[in-house]
């Protein structure tokens, strides 16, 4: 571009300046196109600065995609046998929830072999504590080791429909601990190793605390929080296998 006026002075050529470069006046000596380019960016507005937002999910919305997490890979006979394994875990609930709180159904049931190990490790984690605590350790322990199992499926192993396996299972630790809080007052359950009465756990804890008489009370309460927790584990996996087949029908190509 070629100029005959200056921009800055108003300095008009003339031929007798052809000596001085076209591009720079013979009065002022400024660039022609250097000084317009940088009035142009004084008075440009300085860019805007870019605001970058982090989106953070509320705590509810996190928690309730990672419950309803699915498997990055699902085939059918994964589905299925996660079907049967539901199916069988509402049978027993069932069967549980029919009888009450019965000590020839609890204590029959091969689940209890299971959890009583769990139980008896339960009272040595927790003799730091005391002696309250060492008692009560035992059935505490029971009920919160498959909720520990449950975080590791959940965290660790991405495994939504194991992590409600392991709350059923510990609703179930509820049902198994309800004939135990009903015996307090007779005390006439068998104990592990032939222990006498004195070594009944809830025996003890509710002559402490005074709640002796309390005892039926207290173990219905205990069976029914068991039963309302399998059910909700079972509601849980219901709605996951639903995903799930609704997740394996959209890929079959129709």
């Amino acid at each position: 571009m070629s100029f005959t006026i200056c921009p800055k002075c108003a300095y008009e050529r003339r031929a007798t300046d052809r000596h001085v470069h076209a591009g720079v006046c013979p009065a002022c000596g400024i660039a022609y196109q250097k000084y317009l380019d940088r009035q142009a960016a004084l008075a440009s507005p300085p860019p805007e600065e870019v605001q970058v937002y982090e989106v953070v999910e509320p705590p509810l919305v996190t928690l309730r995609a990672r419950l309803l997490e699915l498997p990055a890979e699902i085939d059918a006979i994964t589905v299925g046998g996660r079907a049967l394994a539901w199916c069988a875990f509402a049978l027993w609930a069932c069967w549980f929830t029919v009888h009450g709180v019965d000590w020839e159904v609890i204590g029959a049931s091969f689940l209890h072999n299971i959890n009583l190990p769990f139980h008896e490790f339960g009272h040595v984690l927790f003799i730091p504590f005391g002696r309250f605590m060492t008692i009560l350790g035992g059935s505490l322990f029971q009920v919160l080791m498959p909720l520990l199992l449950m975080g590791a499926f959940i965290v660790k192993q991405r495994d939504t429909f194991g992590a409600s396996a392991m709350l059923w299972w510990s609703g179930q630790n509820l049902v198994d601990l309800s004939p135990y809080i009903r015996d307090a007052q007779t005390r006439g359950l068998p104990l592990v190793g032939g222990a006498g009465e004195e070594s009944h756990d809830w025996g003890n804890l509710l002559t402490m605390l005074g709640w002796l008489d309390h005892a039926i009370g207290l173990s219905r309460l205990c069976f029914i929080a068991g039963v309302l927790v399998m059910t909700a584990a079972l509601a849980w996996g219901a709605l996951l296998l639903r995903m799930q087949y609704r997740k394996l029908h959209a890929a079959v190509p129709a």
